[in-house]
């Protein structure tokens, strides 16, 4: 049996499988970066709401596979994800505390798939 959260007058289980990059695919994403990034995403994300069930840090690029409820929009949820880890970024490896104006670590876009119940199922 699937295990389905809820919200007041709603059962859901959303998954999505979400990927992203840093800007010009740069290999970046190594050492204490790989580590420090692992531990803001999940904090970042139960910020609305959300889960990430899992995630896989390659060295140019992001998988993870989050449970974002209904209520919040997928888009919103991945871009607050990614502006607030390049502002993290920034303050932790590149020394700024302030001031991030034209900061962009990862690049524009994300590709994002539903992770469900196959056709069988439904029926």
């Amino acid at each position: 049996m699937r295990d389905y959260k809820s919200l007041a007058h709603t059962r859901w289980d959303c998954k999505y499988h979400v990927v992203f990059i840093p800007k010009r695919r740069q290999k970046v994403i190594y050492g204490n970066l790989r580590q420090y990034l692992g531990e803001i995403f999940h904090e970042l994300a139960g910020h609305r709401e959300s889960k990430i069930e899992e995630g896989h840090l390659m060295p140019d690029h992001i998988h993870m596979c989050i449970s974002i409820p209904p209520k919040h929009a997928v888009s919103k949820v991945v871009g607050y994800l990614k502006g607030k880890s390049a502002i993290a970024i920034a303050r932790k490896f590149k020394n700024k505390a302030r001031n991030f104006k034209g900061e962009n670590f990862w690049a524009r876009g994300y590709f994002v798939s539903t992770v469900g119940l196959d056709e069988q199922m439904v029926r």
